[in-house]
């Protein structure tokens, strides 16, 4: 009998119903391996990524993957938490690695950032950007750029003016 003929339990399409929702309302999801991980330890993590406006939860590989539609079935072998939320994760990425780095744990399979799959290479890659406002900082230096060089040609134009009418002025003078 296949699963999609059984009767699924109320409770299990309540735990559906909410990791669909989860899923759909995240800019990203960050797969990780958590085994090994005692209490104390997750709990740190936890507290780390809700100062990112990101949430940390153990999932059911078969549930998640069900909600992923089948896209996810590579990353969802052994014991599977996912990270998700809609602020910065670049911030999340960085969490993660430096966790990671001092503890040895979570291992991150891969995931999903705005609906496109990355991997957990992409994800260290992202932990290595500069801060959002460091990007935004440098963007506008960049927009900003040419508009400077501008005014200073044209700065350098009405002062060069400025000396020839000085130097003519004193060579009249001397004339006089």
């Amino acid at each position: 009998m296949k699963p999609e003929s059984k009767g699924i339990r109320p409770e299990k399409k309540s735990i559906a119903a909410e990791l669909d929702e989860r899923v759909s309302g995240a800019l990203y999801m960050i797969l990780a391996d958590y085994t090994g991980m005692d209490m104390p330890k997750t709990t740190e993590l936890k507290q780390q990524l809700r100062e990112k406006d990101a949430s940390f939860n153990v999932v059911n590989n078969r549930v998640l993957n069900r909600a992923l539609d089948g896209r996810a079935t590579d990353l969802l072998k052994g014991q599977t938490a996912m990270i998700y939320g809609s602020g910065d994760v670049v911030e999340v990425a960085k969490v993660i690695r430096k966790f990671a780095k001092a503890n040895k744990k979570p291992e991150v399979k891969g995931g999903y950032l705005e609906g496109k799959a990355i991997s957990g290479a992409d994800v260290v890659e992202l932990a290595k950007l500069p801060a959002k406002e460091v990007l935004q900082a440098i963007l506008l230096g960049t927009l900003q750029a040419p508009c400077r060089q501008l005014v200073g040609v044209l700065d350098q134009k009405v002062a060069s003016l400025v000396y020839v009418l000085d130097a003519v002025k004193t060579k009249k003078e001397q004339e006089a």
